[in-house]
């Protein structure tokens, strides 16, 4: 091969190697600003591109997925004039890479200052309490003008949080003080509560148990009585077969002076010392007869 077939073929060779070199390959949610000598020209998206070697430069690719930036704590003065710590958490997405190229220098620490200045405008016109009790206020102010003040920039702020308020060592303690008097306040509450309760319980436990022992007495009382009408029923059955019988065994001569005699026998073991017999009466069997009639009516009385 002669010399100028060499020399063209290793000219070859490097235009080859610069053309490959102006191919650009952009990922997905990212983006790439284009300059030509030096001038913005345009912004790749995703996908293959190609940029002309030496005359195009590109830029390194910008994320536009959103960015959470933790910025540290910062004091601020509330209108009580009491210094606090208080960190934040921004969260950020780049809309626009042109602008976000080109509208400020170093976004991030732009973002942290604007972030820091806003906090301490918005905290200086609450106090103490306020501060502490209204997070949610302070994080939708923080993200409004913070939103409205990076729009030049391409960037859109979608959340503020603030994440620690740490007011001073004092001021702490005085607060760890109130939020344990007012624990041990609840704790009260809730023991007398439970208390209570149990009370309630013993006491509506009582209630039925005299109502049960009431219930009880009163069954037994029932009982009682209705054993004692039975008894009585009995008896007053029993006295009046017995007289059925004895009216109905028409005794003979022998037996009712036998049972005569008897009669006399007991009458004669009472109080009285004397006992009457009717002149009237012919025989023993007619006053046998009397005293029969006698048991008789008194048995029915009873």
């Amino acid at each position: 091969m002669t010399t100028a077939g060499i020399v063209l073929l290793v000219l070859g060779i490097i235009i080859l190697a610069v053309l490959v070199t102006g191919i650009r390959v952009v990922r997905q949610a990212t983006a790439v600003t284009v300059e030509r000598l030096g001038k913005y020209r345009k912004t790749l998206e995703t996908g293959v591109h190609y940029v002309l070697p030496i005359f195009d430069r590109t830029s390194r690719p910008i994320s536009l997925k959103e960015i959470v930036a933790d910025f540290k704590p910062q004091p601020v003065i509330t209108k009580d004039n009491v210094t606090m710590q208080i960190d934040t958490v921004v969260y950020f997405q780049i809309t626009d890479a042109k602008l976000y190229t080109y509208g400020v220098d170093k976004p991030l620490s732009a973002i942290e200052n604007l972030t820091a200045t806003t906090l301490r405008n918005i905290v200086g016109e609450l106090e103490l309490d306020e501060t502490l009790t209204s997070r949610d206020t302070v994080n939708s102010k923080m993200r409004i003008i913070l939103d409205e003040a990076t729009d030049p920039w391409g960037i859109k702020i979608n959340r503020v949080e603030l994440k620690n308020i740490l007011p001073p060592k004092d001021i702490q303690e005085a607060m760890e003080k109130q939020m344990r008097a007012e624990r041990e306040r609840r704790e009260a509450i809730l023991r007398a509560e439970g208390e209570k309760k149990s009370n309630i319980l013993v006491a509506e436990g009582e209630k039925q148990a005299k109502i049960l022992r009431a219930e009880a007495d009163k069954a037994s009382r029932i009982l009682a009585a209705e054993a004692e009408k039975a008894a009585l029923i009995a008896e007053a059955e029993g006295k009046a077969t017995a007289v059925d019988l004895i009216n109905n065994a028409n005794p003979n001569q022998a037996y009712l002076t036998i049972e005569g005699y008897r009669a006399l026998i007991e009458l004669s073991k009472g109080a009285a010392t004397k006992i009457i017999i009717p002149s009237e009466l012919q025989n023993i069997t007619a006053t046998l007869a009397a005293i029969k009639e006698g048991v008789v009516t008194e048995t029915k009385k009873n």
